[in-house]
């Protein structure tokens, strides 16, 4: 059994190892669904309020709240797979309740890349609303997601892959990584 656990910033490719592990038929679950699923429950538009309801979810539940929803996802997961990867951690103590559920078999994998290049990608992206559409800008959520502790997450990292080189290279690292393990990468 492995659990791959995915950080990093906004844009720096969290979103794309999960759909490498996805077409490896590798499950994936995504800690930000339960929060858009959450939005949408309080009757609000993801796009605008993501951040304000993450920040209430751990307010009203504790900072382990949206890993806490994410268990029974992965250990479902787990009962017909080897592998599941888990996108979007954002805190240290989300790595704590992934630990201590899962031990050894759990894998903290911080993609990494600078801010101009994370900025471009979220711009062709299109998914985030804009500044000028009531969104948040990429500084403010760089500040948000470190205020939930993300910057200690990233810190607790097994190993760390670099996304600054193109997107079939980091694709390959991904793929490699799913398949060998973090020892068939060159660090």
């Amino acid at each position: 059994m492995t659990v791959i656990g995915i950080v990093g910033l906004p844009g720096s490719g969290k979103s794309e190892a999960a759909n490498v592990a996805a077409e490896m038929d590798v499950p994936v679950v995504t800690m930000g669904d339960v929060i858009r699923e959450e939005c949408r429950d309080r009757g609000l538009d993801p796009a605008t309020d993501h951040g304000t309801v993450a920040k209430a979810l751990r307010a009203e539940n504790g900072p382990a709240a949206i890993a806490e929803r994410s268990l029974p996802m992965i250990e479902a997961e787990l009962e017909s797979n080897d592998t599941v990867l888990v996108d979007g951690i954002r805190s240290d103590v989300e790595v704590e309740t992934f630990e201590s559920a899962f031990g050894d078999g759990f894998l903290l994998v911080e993609i990494d890349a600078p801010f101009e290049l994370r900025a471009e990608r979220l711009d062709i992206r299109g998914r985030d609303s804009s500044v000028e559409d009531g969104g948040e800008s990429l500084e403010d959520r760089d500040a948000r997601e470190r205020g939930f502790g993300m910057g200690e997450a990233m810190d607790m990292a097994d190993l760390t892959i670099e996304n600054t080189e193109t997107l079939a290279a980091f694709q390959r690292t991904v793929r490699t990584l799913i398949r060998n393990g973090p020892e068939a990468l060159d660090q």
